[in-house]
């Protein structure tokens, strides 16, 4: 039997998946299911009459991503096709384009069959952990920003010059107690007031506790990114959570322009130039340009002389920064890498 490559087009309600055999993009059969466990036991069996399998599925990390985990989980091979992959090859077939969930599953099934932007799978592992940590961690730093901003406007109406700009839960509490409302309004503010405080205080709480967490799965991964001048648990975290496998970057270059820390050529010819990149994970640049920034101020490391040549080769201080930040880049990549690397030698000897 030969290889058959199961393409699913994934929606909120239902799949629908296609069967194609990878040599020859016949077409099989199709099936559309419910999505829900018992709808995904189902596509499973109708699966089984494949020996030889593998899944595409579009939109791994999307729509059929709750497929994808559930799969994964029983052992089978899983690949993400993009939608935009997906599109090109019904605008190259015939139709002219003409979508349907079975064409657009064929589609999928056709562009894993080809090896061309499919990308296989693998299982969750302690990065996606920290992945839902600093996406939590992330939403509450913006609640706790929202809730300072309206507890300062609040302040602002009841003392005369405010509350100074970096402003917490205690000092808060001080500069309300000893203000006395003349009106009602005024009572309504200082009751609102006391409940941004205490909102703050759980905020802060919250923020303490799953930055511990953070602190505890880097330690427990054997990350050595803490080591790196400038990278604190939390910063750690946010790269090893949003960048998941350092191998699935074929190069520090690969990585570089993912986190947008690689320049972009604007023009060619005997004087190209390059601007800075805007494209990439800018959550990813931030915390770059967070460690720059420290090592650029910290003397005795070696991104702090790096920055300091660069500004004497002539380069401003915003350009010596550019160049710091790509030379991080690199070398974030080339840690979490050996670190992955030395985290599978056991499950190796193991097997």
């Amino acid at each position: 039997m030969p290889l058959v490559v199961l393409g699913v087009d994934p929606h909120k309600q239902s799949h629908t998946a296609t069967a194609l055999v990878a040599g020859s993009h016949q077409q099989l059969a199709s099936l559309r299911i419910p999505a829900s466990p018992a709808g995904y036991r189902q596509l499973l069996a109708w699966a089984r009459q494949f020996p030889q399998r593998r899944w595409a599925v579009e939109n791994a990390r999307g729509l059929g991503c709750h497929l994808t985990r559930w799969l994964l989980a029983r052992g089978e091979t899983v690949q993400d096709v993009p939608t935009t992959a997906t599109a090109r090859v019904r605008e190259l077939s015939r139709g002219r384009g003409r979508k349907t969930d079975a064409l657009d599953a064929a589609a999928a099934a056709a562009v894993a069959a080809a090896q061309g932007d499919a990308a296989t799978v693998q299982p969750e592992d302690a990065t996606m952990v920290l992945a839902v940590l600093e996406e939590r961690r992330s939403n509450l730093v913006g609640q706790r920003t929202r809730s300072v901003n309206q507890l300062h406007a609040v302040l602002r109406e009841l003392i005369a010059g405010g509350a100074p700009r970096k402003l917490r839960a205690d000092r808060a509490a001080q500069l309300l107690r000893p203000v006395c409302p003349a009106t009602a309004a005024d009572r309504t503010r200082k009751q609102v007031a006391w409940e941004l405080v205490a909102e703050v205080r759980g905020l802060d709480r919250q923020l303490a506790a799953i930055g511990k967490r953070i602190q505890d799965t880097v330690a427990a991964l054997g990350s050595r990114l803490p080591q790196t001048v400038g990278v604190g648990p939390v910063i750690a975290g946010r790269l090893l959570g949003r960048t998941g496998r350092a191998s699935r970057f074929p190069t520090a270059a690969h990585f570089a322009s993912y986190v947008g820390a690689a320049p972009v050529e604007v023009a060619s010819g005997e004087r190209a130039r390059h601007r800075l990149s805007r494209a990439g994970d800018r959550q990813l640049n931030h915390a770059l340009h967070l460690i720059a920034l420290v090592q650029a101020r910290s003397p005795g490391c070696a991104g702090y002389r790096y920055f300091h040549g660069k500004l004497a080769e002539g380069k401003t201080r915003r350009e010596a920064l550019r160049c710091l930040k790509r030379r991080i880049a690199d070398h974030v990549w080339r840690v979490m890498l050996a670190d992955e690397q030395a985290r599978q030698q056991p499950e190796l000897q193991a097997i």
